[in-house]
């Protein structure tokens, strides 16, 4: 079980599975947070004083000395959390991959564009601009500590901001690396930092004076971020978690839905945010689905070597909420088909499979954040799209379906961020597409156009080209003027 054990200002951090003993890391009080803002605000002004060109470059020289460290980066990921080397490893490319097109694609999404003035103010020019707010806070979770933060860090580093970057106390030993690869090639610009510690840090954060906050975390400690950030009206990005789904439809291909099931249901020990908690499949295919399920869920077993499928849960309370919900769920009728309540084993959680869940229950209505899979029979798609809409949740889903417009309509249809049909995570390697929910799945985006755009503030540009024809904008318009104003309107905008 991973333990994270408090000192006076300090973090002890231990081996997930082992429990030896890995670093130790400070606990950054409210002085020393501030003094960390302090310090970016003064780099803002630098980077924001560069043009986009020497952004780019800097930030492509930032992603090659990630890239360039990808072994080692893996490893301190793989020690903080368990997850196996290949999720490391992968975590790792995804984060790069948004970071290079952040790099090269912020000039263009963030450029000065020139917007149509309208018949009433044909005299003026317009446009719009981006410009940075200046420093961003970006608080991140453990469960993807490089891939989930970085995110906002890439995108609010490419639109011009400073960032201040608190990782999860679980997982400090990243965001620290992260920090020194650009120290190291920028050591006079501090536009990177990281500060360590716990809640009380990211609390001192959100209430530091920075621009913007980027968080992701449960719904619950996101609302606690909301409150402390309102105290400023400090503008908020947040992504609290999911209960997603997978709809299997009647002419899907069972095996193809029933591995991607898996992979999105275990992936991780079953700690992905955006990944597979529930499965909805057509009752004319749901035995047939189940068998391929249940028969690739009992060969997969968690581990603690590199090459495991899946290792130890990452926090020391998360099996309590597994087993909880399993119980719930047995408790008021449902069966098990993989494993059990005696599956919950910690630090270890093995495969659990689970069908004829009532929907109230909390394996259902809860984000459970383990290798569980709830898989339940409906009687065609719209019950599974209710079914699927019927949480507060809204972040991603997935659909199986050999008929391309059939899923694309059925994606139209579900209350999430993110769809992908006929895969899961299909969305997470696509840097040009945003990423966020809705309801406690938060709000805001990342990556792609959208996250450049969220963290930038547009600036709306007139300039008068000339004296207006008619003069209506001043202190006291002539009835000349506002007798063929009101006659243009009523042309205009009074006709049925």
């Amino acid at each position: 079980m991973t333990s994270l054990v408090e000192h006076p200002r300090r973090l002890r951090v231990v081996d997930p599975v082992t429990g030896e003993h890995r670093a130790d890391y400070e606990i950054a009080d409210d002085a020393a947070v501030r003094a960390a803002v302090s310090r970016a605000r003064e780099a803002a002004g630098w980077w924001a004083g560069l043009d986009a060109r020497q952004r780019r470059r800097h930030l492509l020289a930032y992603k090659a000395a990630v890239a360039g460290g990808i072994e080692e980066l893996a490893g301190i990921v793989r020690s903080e959390t368990g997850k196996s080397l290949a999720g490391a490893q992968l975590e790792v490319m995804l984060a790069v991959e948004h970071l290079d097109w952040a790099a090269r694609h912020a000039a263009r999404v963030l450029r000065r564009r020139s917007v149509p003035s309208g018949l009433l103010a044909f005299n003026q020019a317009a446009s719009v601009e981006y410009v940075p707010y200046g420093v961003v806070g970006v608080i991140g979770p453990w469960n993807y500590p490089v891939y989930t933060p970085m995110g906002a860090v890439s995108h609010a580093l490419a639109a011009g901001n400073a960032v201040v970057f608190k990782p999860s106390e679980f997982t400090p030993g990243v965001g620290v690396w992260l920090a020194e690869r650009w120290h190291e090639l920028f050591p006079d610009h501090p536009v990177l930092q990281v500060v360590t510690g716990d809640g009380t840090t990211g609390a001192a954060l959100c209430r530091a004076s920075v621009d913007k906050i980027a968080f992701t975390g449960s719904a619950a400690t996101g609302r606690a971020v909301m409150a402390a950030c309102a105290e400023s009206l400090t503008p908020v990005v947040i992504e609290g978690g999911g209960k997603d789904a997978l709809i299997v439809t009647a002419d899907a291909d069972l095996d193809a839905a029933a591995r991607a099931a898996v992979f999105g249901g275990l992936g991780n020990a079953g700690q992905t945010c955006a990944g597979v908690e529930r499965v909805y499949v057509e009752r004319s295919v749901y035995q047939p689905f189940l068998a391929t399920l249940t028969e690739l869920a009992r060969q997969v077993r968690p581990g603690a070597e590199p090459d495991a499928p899946y290792g130890p849960m990452t926090t020391p309370t998360q099996p309590d909420v597994v087993r909880r919900h399993v119980t719930d769920a047995l408790d008021r009728g449902a069966r098990a088909v993989v494993g059990d309540v005696d599956s919950v084993r910690p630090p270890f959680v093995e495969p659990v499979v689970l069908t004829d869940v009532p929907e109230d229950s909390a394996a259902v209505t809860e984000e459970t954040f383990g290798p569980v899979l709830v898989v339940n029979p409906v009687a065609d798609a719209d019950e599974a799209v209710r079914r699927t809409n019927a949480t507060s949740y809204g972040l991603s889903g997935s659909i199986f379906t050999r008929d391309r417009r059939r899923g694309l309509a059925l994606a139209g249809r579900l209350r999430a961020g993110a769809v992908s049909v006929n895969s899961v995570l299909g969305y997470a390697g696509v840097p040009s597409l945003p990423f966020g929910g809705v309801g406690d799945s938060g709000f805001g985006r990342v990556h792609g156009a959208d996250g450049l755009r969220e963290f930038s503030r547009a600036r709306s540009v007139t300039w008068q080209r000339f004296r207006p024809l008619i003069e209506v904008m001043t202190l006291q318009p002539s009835a000349s003027a506002m007798k063929r104003s009101l006659v243009m309107f009523a042309w205009r905008h009074g006709r049925r």
